[in-house]
């Protein structure tokens, strides 16, 4: 069980830091992120 829990939170940071990521600066300008910020928000994520 830990290890599918793991395995999914791990999914879905990957999933949201590469959303952001492909994302333009002006994009992420737009709903207030800062490229340095996207590893801690998809952190937050999970």
């Amino acid at each position: 069980m830990n290890v599918a829990r793991t395995f999914n939170n791990w999914r879905k940071y990957r999933q949201t830091r590469n959303e952001l990521a492909r994302m333009s600066d002006r994009e992420l300008s737009d709903i207030g992120v800062n490229r340095a910020d996207i590893a801690r928000i998809a952190r937050q994520a999970i």
